[in-house]
């Protein structure tokens, strides 16, 4: 979801307050986190906090995976950039901070990109999921 339609969909349960994620990680592209605040509590701590991130447009999360894939590809074509494939399989950005993996969802296989922080001692797919 794009972060207007987060924030639509979050607006029905409570206030909500858009920030930018501190470019604490490098990351592959910019994060806006998105609170929600009961409306019946006039100072609450937040209820909900939800991140969104976008590549270049592209919706990552819960697509047909095939769909998906044709979709990088032209656009790693128009962009002259590099995709990667995983052992799996899936084909994704050539960027250490997302891979795509499937996930079969009734008889569709949909798309569950994984966002990682790249650091030091980051070995595996664990080692990279945010904190």
């Amino acid at each position: 979801m794009t972060v207007d339609e987060v924030v639509e969909a979050a607006e029905m349960y409570g206030r909500t307050q858009v920030s930018d994620c501190a470019r604490g990680y490098p990351l592959f592209s910019p994060t806006w986190r998105i609170e929600v605040h009961r409306r019946e509590v006039a100072s609450s701590a937040h209820a909900v906090a939800a991140y969104v991130s976008q590549f270049d447009g592209l919706p990552l999360v819960g697509r047909d995976l095939s769909d998906l894939e044709k979709d990088l590809i032209a656009y790693a074509e128009a962009m002259d950039v590099h995709l990667r494939y995983t052992p799996e399989g899936y084909a994704g950005p050539n960027d250490p901070g997302v891979l795509l993996r499937g996930q079969l969802v009734g008889q569709v296989l949909r798309s569950r990109p994984l966002f990682m922080v790249t650091r030091d001692g980051a070995n595996t797919e664990w080692d990279s999921i945010p904190l």
